[in-house]
């Protein structure tokens, strides 16, 4: 159990973790060193992870239900999954040790945070069947991929910010040329 303090600064990591996103994107643009290899290896990997955030954001309808199509059938959190495969993109394209390093103490520390105030949300919500499903027992439901509920769920965000970090670091290997 975690006291109040403790539970208070992982509500703030929890709900922070876009502007600290931010401030470790200004880290990973100065300390990285990408080559024309290594950009392109990490932009395939940061791809893979948004192909996931996107159909998980296609199928989800937040705040309303525990979604279980798509690829919540499989796992409760796809949309941090895929972040945390485009982390290791970004990592991979950096080609700098200190860019990983800080990449996975981000995904570690903020995610880990928005996931247990997201489960305990859920529950608080929905209860028995937030249950059921965390527990693998509840029945999967039949929903088809939308790219208007992804749009609704803003996922155009994360593809712009993952075009716009790609972009500065292409930049910065035609620039060190």
């Amino acid at each position: 159990m975690t006291s109040p303090a403790g539970e208070r600064v992982w509500w703030a990591l929890a709900r922070r973790r876009v502007t600290l996103g931010f401030v470790v994107a200004a880290v990973v643009l100065v300390a990285a060193a990408p080559t024309w290899q290594t950009w392109q290896a990490g932009l395939i990997v940061a791809l893979a992870g948004e192909a996931i955030r996107v159909w998980a954001a296609g199928h989800l309808e937040k705040g309303r239900e525990v979604t279980r199509s798509g690829p919540y059938r499989w796992t409760r959190h796809p949309l941090y999954v895929g972040s945390a495969v485009i982390a290791l993109g970004v990592a991979l394209a950096s080609n700098s040790v200190i860019v990983a390093t800080l990449a996975v103490a981000y995904v570690v520390v903020t995610i880990g945070a928005a996931i247990r105030y997201e489960e305990r949300y859920l529950r608080e919500m929905h209860g028995d069947a937030y249950e059921r499903y965390r527990r693998s027992e509840a029945e999967p439901m039949a929903r088809r991929f939308s790219a208007a509920r992804a749009a609704r769920n803003r996922e155009f965000l994360t593809v712009l910010g993952l075009a716009g970090g790609f972009g500065l670091l292409a930049l910065k290997v035609w620039l060190s040329l």
